[in-house]
């Protein structure tokens, strides 16, 4: 029986590309056979939603599964459905297979309605979620992911970002015309010290009352280490204080800036001589 691509990736069949994208990462993250090794059904699944994300991802792809249907699993594996049968009109296939794919170097076999088959396919695209951390995204690392019995260490260079793809040539599926390729998405990871926005960091530090109130100097965790910055004589709690070129590389040499947002804290416990000397201290202050 044909499968239905839309309902393989769980979307209408007037979904936007974009939805399709989506949908597909969703269910390709899900169901990836180095994610489900206790599930031998996972791998079933995984090769479902590549198939069916080849041909609904791919505009003129999608244009002929809509047109024609599919037969056994594959759009182009059974081309006379829905068009060169009872109901068909092969002069009408022939012509959308020549928009699709004519002109291409090789094909040298007839399909018997005057127009050349399709020369080998190279081999899909696969798509490999990886998580890293701010420090690795700053830094750049890499990553060892395992293909069949093979393990590939990947090189993640600094300056990558939610969604970067890191293209490893020829580690896709394989195919007759050759294999196709591995694609790392990055994925970053909440990191408990940095807020990060594009290319700025921001960070919240404590500062004591005294030091708000008559200025000196507080420390700053930047990514790899820490910085000393001055403290303006009656700092007010919430003030960011800019550290330029301290945040992340663009990847190109550049760098963004990295904000310190102050929270002033005040003492919890005071004896009598304390309380009455920030009495005191209030009081002259009116």
């Amino acid at each position: 029986m044909a499968k239905d691509y839309y309902q393989v990736l769980g979307v209408s069949k007037s979904a936007e590309a974009a939805d399709i994208k989506r949908a597909y990462h969703q269910l390709a993250k899900k169901y990836h056979p180095d994610l489900n090794k206790d599930n031998p059904q996972a791998e079933s699944r995984f090769k479902d939603v590549n198939e069916a994300y080849e041909v609904l991802g791919d505009p003129q792809k999608r244009k002929m599964y809509d047109q024609f249907g599919s037969a056994d699993g594959n759009p182009f594996a059974n081309p006379m459905r829905g068009a060169g049968g009872a109901n068909g009109n092969p002069a009408q296939f022939d012509e959308m297979l020549r928009d699709m794919f004519g002109g291409m170097a090789g094909a040298q076999q007839n399909t018997g309605f005057g127009f050349n088959r399709r020369p080998p396919a190279r081999g899909r695209d696969i798509e490999h979620s990886v998580g890293i951390s701010l420090k690795e995204a700053y830094e750049g690392t890499s990553r060892l992911v395992t293909k069949e019995s093979r393990r590939i260490r990947a090189t993640i260079p600094a300056g990558v970002t939610e969604g970067s793809r890191i293209q490893i040539k020829g580690e896709g599926e394989a195919g007759a015309a050759g294999a196709g390729d591995l694609y790392l998405v990055i994925e970053l990871e909440d990191d408990p010290v940095f807020e990060r926005d594009g290319l700025d960091l921001t960070t919240e530090v404590r500062v004591d009352m005294f030091t708000a109130l008559l200025g000196g100097h507080v420390t700053v965790p930047t990514v790899t280490s820490t910085a000393q910055v001055k403290v303006a004589v009656g700092t007010q709690s919430g003030r960011k204080l800019k550290l330029k070129g301290k945040g992340m590389p663009d990847g190109s040499g550049g760098f963004g800036d990295l904000y310190a947002r102050l929270l002033i804290t005040v003492p919890q416990h005071l004896n009598d001589e304390q309380r009455g000397l920030v009495e005191r201290l209030r009081d002259s202050l009116k």
